[in-house]
């Protein structure tokens, strides 16, 4: 299902010149939305947003009085803008970061929104809002207190989102994408990618773990339609392509993707995880405290696994891209 918009009318898009973000307003252009981005980097006031005429207004979500401008005369608002470094998370100083930005900005912005009249307010939360499910597929209905400072910091700014929907009669939604593909995309993924491309990644084992993902353009439908659809009021949906995959699924696809064979054996899982373990040890000798190589396993092995169902069942959300698809179509996967 393509979502509709009822345009034109003014939105307000924080994050609008990001990843996500940019999807986003291109969709809302498409469909002849009048629309205000908020942008941190005054010079990215000065130019056009990929060539469309739309309003770019300077303004920092630690900054409450430029948010009661940006609010200023919106209907809805897509708040997509945050601090993203989720694994950033082992010092003070990111921990702090984290709350500033991702849970009091949003406090912030749901203020100076209600100020203005402000009918829709959608946020863009994260998986992270909820703690680990372990070994199994989870939908919404898993409340696990989240484990990172990134995953406190969106739960608190979602219980607010909800909070303000019912004190004020504002149609809130929160949306948790999975991990989020597609051209653009940066992070574990595109290293992943490079990974393969490289030769450095040896062949995954099938361990039957499970992870899902999203791709960028399906982020932009759920969010339309959570604005759109009077059902989503004041509830909260995870974002995912529909699929879930393997470690070695993933290796594959990729693989594929590149025109490469892929090897019938694997590295076992456990070789592996000895091997990371070895060099974590030899990281913490020379003065890295962290467990890095470890937990870059634990996301190709690992389970991320989440039920998106409930958004397919009350808004008729149907993704439209799988990773197999994007990675043959339009990421910039060639043959060598």
């Amino acid at each position: 299902m393509i979502a509709t918009f009822n345009a034109p009318q003014p939105v307000l898009v924080t994050g609008g010149t990001g990843f996500i973000g940019r999807r986003l307003v291109a969709a809302l252009l498409a469909r002849g939305a009048q629309v205000r981005v908020l942008v941190r980097d005054q010079a990215q006031c000065s130019r056009p947003h990929a060539g469309e005429e739309i309003e770019n207004i300077s303004g920092d979500l630690t900054d409450s009085a430029s948010l009661t401008q940006a609010c200023a005369g919106m209907k809805t608002i897509f708040h997509i803008a945050g601090f993203a470094h989720a694994d950033a998370g082992d010092t003070p100083e990111f921990a702090t970061r984290h709350w500033v930005v991702n849970a009091q900005g949003t406090f912030d912005l749901l203020d100076a929104a209600r100020e203005a009249g402000v009918r829709r307010f959608v946020f863009l939360s994260s998986v992270k809002a909820v703690g680990d499910p372990g070994s199994r597929c989870v939908d919404e209905g898993w409340d696990a207190s989240p484990e990172t400072p990134y995953g406190q910091a969106k739960r608190a700014a979602e219980e607010q989102v909800l909070a303000v929907g019912r004190e004020s009669g504002m149609h809130t939604v929160n949306l948790r994408p999975a991990l989020v593909y597609g051209p653009g995309m940066q992070a574990n993924l595109l290293r992943l990618i490079e990974a393969v491309r490289r030769g450095w990644l040896p062949p995954l084992p099938e361990t039957g773990n499970r992870r899902s993902l999203v791709h960028v353009d399906d982020v932009a439908q759920a969010l339309l339609l959570a604005a759109n659809h009077p059902g989503a009021a004041g509830r909260t949906y995870f974002v995912t392509d529909g699929r879930a995959y393997s470690g070695r699924e993933l290796y594959q696809l990729i693989r594929q993707a590149l025109g490469r064979p892929v090897p019938n054996w694997a590295v076992p899982a456990k070789a592996l995880w000895g091997l990371a373990e070895l060099v974590d040890s030899v990281r913490w000798i020379v003065g890295y405290r962290d467990r890095k190589a470890q937990a870059m396993l634990d996301k190709l092995l690992g389970w991320a696994c989440y039920n998106s169902h409930r958004i397919t069942d009350e808004l008729g959300y149907q993704p439209v891209w799988d990773l197999e698809r994007a990675l043959r179509n339009e990421l910039k996967i060639y043959p060598q």
